[in-house]
């Protein structure tokens, strides 16, 4: 059963998810990031900025998009639906609807801002989850995390 584990209190959504992407390529995991495709951009245009001394592997597909054969071993892949790479192990999760196709990771990260209005989305879809038999692992973000 998959893994789902929320991260709450973040200062910056995009900056944390730059920095767990980071963690995650450093250590092996492959990663997919689900969110809808303009946070995918941002996304992608942080992972190319936030720290100038390195680079951070990772591919944005649009939806219906396949990667080249060269590209498909690229450990982060930015995607609008988690089935296009539901072969990696982790998925972290930046929309506002429960992630679809979660099922197929194995751990599912969903990271929540401390923005009022991105907590009660974030409330949804750990009622979503927590309905359907999941145990969830509720992690607090310290300042010093974000």
């Amino acid at each position: 059963m998959t893994e789902v584990l929320f991260h709450f209190n973040v200062p910056d959504r995009l900056l944390y998810a730059c920095r767990l992407l980071r963690k995650a390529v450093r250590s092996g995991t492959g990663v997919a990031v689900s969110a809808p495709a303009a946070t995918l951009v941002r996304l992608d245009r942080a992972l190319w900025t936030f720290d100038p001394q390195e680079f951070v592997p990772h591919l944005l597909l649009r939806a219906g998009e396949a990667p080249p054969p060269r590209l498909q071993r690229t450990p982060i892949w930015l995607v609008e639906r988690a089935e296009q790479a539901a072969h990696l192990p982790v998925l972290v999760h930046l929309g506002e609807e429960p992630a679809e196709g979660f099922e197929s990771f194995t751990r599912l990260i969903e990271i929540v801002p401390v923005d009022a209005a991105e907590r009660e989305s974030a409330r949804r879809r750990w009622k979503h989850y927590a309905a359907r038999g999941y145990a969830i692992e509720r992690h607090e973000v310290s300042a010093g995390q974000s």
